[in-house]
């Protein structure tokens, strides 16, 4: 994508049957599902949820923030607004669309304010997941985006000591490397990364533990033996089947 002089690449999408086979299975199987897939920690760590109830899946456009050095950024440099980075990032948006920001976990800088989450929910953007703060609080909230963040701060994004340098490249969120396209997969318990070649095995697998727990939590409720029904053992393994067959 071209705008102001300044060129910023798009992402790769997932077809959009397999965001879909994600969709309902929740952050937490997603990530219990993957570390048997290979992957041991897609969890974003630190990024909070602040839209109580909200659940997204969608393909990640990345933010990269870095340190500020006076030598590269100096005064005035950056005060056209098609300069800025953290725009660029939002033209990408298509419905669906997470944002993902590295900000390297930064407590003072801004990144997004009302008006440029507005912009994004107008495009039909799912959610923002910014590892450190976004400004105008009271706004946002007003909006009712899902995201995830650190905190907030009334600076704006380049007002402290980090700089946003690339839009669409692989960054590091909460600890995780996040590449462009990677599905999102977040909701109350946070927000995890999902490798779009593991998508498929992880729908097959989320889909089978969802239904066993249905199972497992029914017998729960009806008095049953924890190291029984969670996790299912072979003993119950008959019964479940049997029980499935009922449901259909």
């Amino acid at each position: 994508m071209n705008s102001g002089g300044i060129e910023t690449p798009d992402i790769t999408r997932p077809p959009q049957d397999l965001i879909d086979s994600l969709k309902g299975i929740g952050s937490a199987t997603a990530a219990g599902e993957l570390s048997k897939l290979g992957v041991c920690n897609p969890h974003l760590q630190g990024p909070l949820p602040r839209l109580e109830g909200a659940s997204i899946v969608g393909p990640a456009i990345t933010l990269q923030f870095l340190p500020k050095r006076e030598d590269i950024h100096k005064p005035g440099e950056y005060s056209g607004p098609e300069r800025q980075l953290h725009r660029h990032a939002l033209y990408h948006t298509q419905p669906g669309d997470v944002v993902v920001v590295d900000a390297r976990g930064d407590m003072m800088s801004g990144v997004f304010g009302d008006m440029m989450l507005t912009y994004f929910k107008g495009r039909g953007g799912a959610g923002v997941i910014v590892d450190g703060c976004i400004r105008d609080w009271p706004n946002v909230q007003r909006l009712e985006i899902p995201l995830w963040t650190r905190g907030f701060t009334p600076n704006f994004h380049t007002q402290t000591n980090i700089w946003p340098m690339g839009v669409n490249v692989p960054i590091g969120c909460g600890g995780v490397l996040v590449m462009p396209g990677d599905i999102i997969v977040a909701d109350d318990d946070g927000a995890v990364v999902v490798p779009v070649d593991l998508a498929p095995e992880l729908a097959k697998k989320a889909g089978e533990h969802a239904e066993w727990e249905v199972f497992s939590r029914q017998r729960l409720l009806e008095g049953g033996d924890l190291r029984k029904y969670y996790p299912l053992t072979d003993e119950a393994r008959e019964e479940y089947e049997a029980w499935k067959k009922k449901q259909k």
